[in-house]
């Protein structure tokens, strides 16, 4: 299934690039037609948006990349209780 996101990724990278090129220096060309072309190039920027974000997704899940340093949920209520003592410290409450 990754390879097939991974397809995706390129395709839509590319059409994003070709398709926002035609949009931007299109000299001769129709209201109509550039404005295909920037419909095009977004859509494009959007699946290849989706489609890295669920790639890189799959790598951490996989263990091919890293883990992002995401703190859970109890270790980040943790350093705001951390926080506030150490900010109620300072200001004398």
């Amino acid at each position: 299934m990754s390879k097939l996101i991974a397809v995706l990724n390129v395709v839509a990278w590319a059409g994003f690039w070709a398709f926002g090129y035609i949009a931007l220096t299109s000299g001769d060309l129709g209201t109509t037609q550039v404005t295909t072309a920037a419909i095009l190039a977004f859509i494009g920027l959007i699946v290849g948006l989706f489609a890295y974000f669920r790639l890189v997704r799959s790598a951490e899940a996989t263990g091919y990349a890293r883990r992002t340093n995401q703190l859970s949920a109890a270790e980040r209520n943790r350093a705001h209780e951390i926080n506030a003592e150490a900010v109620a410290e300072v200001e004398g409450r």
